[in-house]
């Protein structure tokens, strides 16, 4: 696994090997647990005693924990062992032009405080202050769950390539803030920013070790306000020189399309955001910029389908046209990457027994490679919180990735 944000490359000393070799057994710990020194050696073909070696180092250093003993039929019983998720915690966020949702997840990124929201101020000071004191309280009404390891913040937009700054979020408006170091200084805590669909990449590619064998090369496709798209290729989330690979959303299906909030027309995004879909079901082109009517913003993606469920033919024809314009773009996403596997999450998904033949028949008809489109696509539902979950693996992820050596 490697860290969200490229660090300097150290040169290897004496004891790297063995540091390296921590990393293997904890990674291994993390995807099998519970799991005992004997399983451990067995998986790795290493003597027992150099195991226990390694086990104890983790042990030392609180990464992991000896919980019950198993069962054996004979011989010794096995200690199980656990990663050390006790007294440590994540504050995970995920900012959109509407509302940001926040959570609090362990080191597994599994929930520990169920998600909470607030309408996202358009001010970037104004949301640092108001998600600060968010923090903080939160943190200190329950001190139970120890020491906060980060916050890790995802955002609709480009982040540049040190992730400490929003380089351009154009659904909020925000272009150039430090917001990593606005942050820090409020809350005290580490803090680390990624484009949405990286993080979703990245807790995928982190979340799934049993499969990593059909989860290296990848797609995850994040369906929401916006299009995020992250491509992972060989287990590593595909970056770029300026942080910007994977910006699918932006890529023209149509250059005299509807208006884009990057500022163009017609991108992939301005088909088929929960925005676009909307506007197709009322008649009326709904800017990504301006604020929308009243009498239709209290209607969510959620509320269609229930339409078309229910019968609403008006309903059904916005969301098949939203679902060829997905498999459209889908197949420039196919033709540049051929990923093994596509990752789909979002609102309009919860209708996917509705679209997923419009989705694949317009998929086959622009992929270049017959095969391709039958590209496996998977399905990652939004009560899954995907996006919450790829926050809080900017902050979890690097404390399993191995050390960049020369």
């Amino acid at each position: 696994m490697k860290r969200p944000h490229a660090e300097p490359v150290r040169v290897a000393h004496r004891g790297t090997p063995r540091e390296i070799n921590r990393q293997i057994v904890l990674n291994l710990v993390r995807a099998r647990q519970p799991v005992s020194r004997a399983d451990l050696a067995r998986v790795t073909g290493t003597r027992r005693g150099a195991i226990s070696l390694i086990v104890n180092d983790l042990i030392a250093q609180g990464r992991l924990y000896e919980g019950a003993k198993g069962e054996t039929a004979r011989g010794r019983k096995p200690q199980f062992l656990y990663i050390d998720t006790r007294n440590r915690c994540v504050a995970a966020v995920d900012v959109r032009p509407t509302r940001t949702s926040f959570m609090i997840t362990d080191l597994l990124n599994e929930p520990l405080i169920g998600v909470s929201m607030f309408a996202t101020p358009t001010d970037p000071h104004r949301f640092v202050k108001r998600l600060a004191e968010r923090v903080r309280r939160t943190l200190d009404d329950h001190r139970e769950l120890g020491r906060c390891e980060g916050i890790g913040l995802i955002v609709p937009g480009m982040v540049d390539s040190t992730g400490s700054s929003i380089a351009f979020a154009p659904r909020l408006g925000w272009r150039d803030v430090a917001l990593r170091d606005l942050l820090a200084r409020e809350t005290g805590l580490a803090v680390h920013i990624e484009n949405s669909g990286r993080a979703c990449a990245l807790a995928q590619a982190w979340s799934v070790p049993r499969e990593m064998g059909r989860s290296r090369d990848f797609v995850f496709l994040s369906v929401s306000d916006g299009l995020g798209v992250g491509v992972v290729v060989n287990g590593e989330v595909v970056r770029g020189r300026h942080n910007v690979a994977g910006e699918f959303g932006h890529t023209p299906l149509d250059v005299d399309g509807p208006p884009c909030a990057c500022g163009a027309s017609g991108c992939w995004e301005a088909f088929v955001s929960n925005i676009a879909t909307l506007s197709r079901y009322f008649g009326r082109e709904l800017s990504p910029h301006g604020p929308i009517p009243s009498e239709i913003a209290s209607f969510t993606v959620d509320d269609l389908i229930a339409r078309a469920r229910g019968g609403d033919r008006k309903a059904l024809a916005a969301l098949q046209a939203t679902a060829r314009y997905l498999g459209l773009g889908l197949a420039s996403v196919v033709n540049a990457a051929d990923p093994a596997r596509i990752f789909l999450s979002g609102e309009i998904l919860e209708a996917w027994d509705l679209i997923e033949e419009t989705v694949r028949a317009a998929l086959a008809s622009r992929v270049l490679a017959p095969a391709a489109s039958s590209t496996e696509i998977t399905l990652v539902s939004a009560r899954e919180q995907p996006r919450l979950r790829g926050a809080a693996a900017l902050v979890t992820a690097p404390l399993f990735a191995a050390p960049r050596i020369a």
